[in-house]
């Protein structure tokens, strides 16, 4: 398979925003917000507490959100000893589904008529190296983007790197913008460019979903190099097959942008007056 081609003009200029050296715009600071940590973890017993010490020990972090996608260990115990909020999916559902689980309870948690938090989306697996996040908070707080999105160290598989040349260039197509790790998990982004973002793809295109969607809304997105690390990619019998599923995942996720701003092309110059549209009740 190979790359998809351009994601449609329409989208194309809706995303305008970048600059040659990515599509981070300084806005200047935000007003004051706090910060809520979702960590998603499955079966992570022995990092999950160093990772939500770790996310605790962030400037403006004031929530630590652990969604226990259906571990069959005591990551949950150990993650609200450690002090996090905890809720728990009966059963693995996976990243995606764990992520919009994790934001709908935040949403919940916030006081009425306050700022909303922003987020700060983690992996369990990253343990101790969580609050190496910490840059890409002061990024959003402080305007420079509404995602950041965390460069860290630690090499990646030729599979691994295969996927990321394809989200790699979607993004670019899309923006002008071509990001150095696109398939990042580590995250920081606004309430509203979440929004933006919701459904969330699933599996692995849920990054470069999330990424996408964020710039054809018009929101602005960056890369923050950070002290984290993580874990080499997959190796054994297994490895093969898990990085098909990560290609096909990123594929699907860019092909269903792709159709969508087909479709609101189309749509734009067949009605560009919106001669068509109806408002409820009439």
């Amino acid at each position: 398979m190979r790359a998809l081609g351009r994601l449609g003009d329409v989208a194309a200029k809706r995303a305008s925003n970048a600059a040659s050296d990515g599509p981070a715009v300084t806005r200047g600071r935000r007003s004051p917000t706090s910060v809520a940590a979702i960590i998603v973890a499955f079966n992570q017993e022995r990092r999950i507490a160093s990772a939500v010490r770790g996310a605790l020990a962030i400037p403006a972090v004031d929530l630590v959100l652990v969604v226990d996608d259906g571990s069959t260990d005591q990551t949950q115990s150990a993650a609200r000893d450690a002090g996090a909020v905890v809720v728990r999916h009966s059963h693995r559902r996976g990243r995606s589904a764990a992520m919009e689980t994790g934001f709908a309870v935040v949403s919940m948690r916030d006081e009425p008529g306050a700022v909303a938090r922003d987020l700060l989306l983690l992996d369990g697996a990253l343990g101790e190296h969580a609050v190496g996040a910490a840059p890409l908070v002061s990024a959003v707080s402080e305007g420079a983007a509404d995602l950041a999105i965390a460069i860290h160290a630690g090499p990646g598989s030729r599979a691994t790197r295969m996927a990321s040349a394809l989200a790699r260039g979607a993004i670019e197509r899309a923006s002008g913008w071509s990001p150095v790790q696109p398939l990042s998990r580590t995250r920081c982004i606004t309430r509203e460019a979440m929004e933006a973002a919701l459904p969330l793809s699933h599996g692995a295109g849920l990054d470069v979903g999330m990424t996408l969607d964020v710039l054809l809304a018009g929101f602005t997105a960056t890369e923050v190099e950070c002290d984290i690390r993580v874990r080499p990619a997959p190796a054994g019998a297994r490895a093969p097959l898990l990085h098909a599923n990560q290609y096909r995942d990123v594929m699907v996720a860019v092909s269903a942008r792709r159709i969508r701003s087909g479709i609101v092309a189309t749509q734009n110059a067949v009605d560009p007056r919106g001669l068509f549209h109806r408002e409820d009740g009439e």
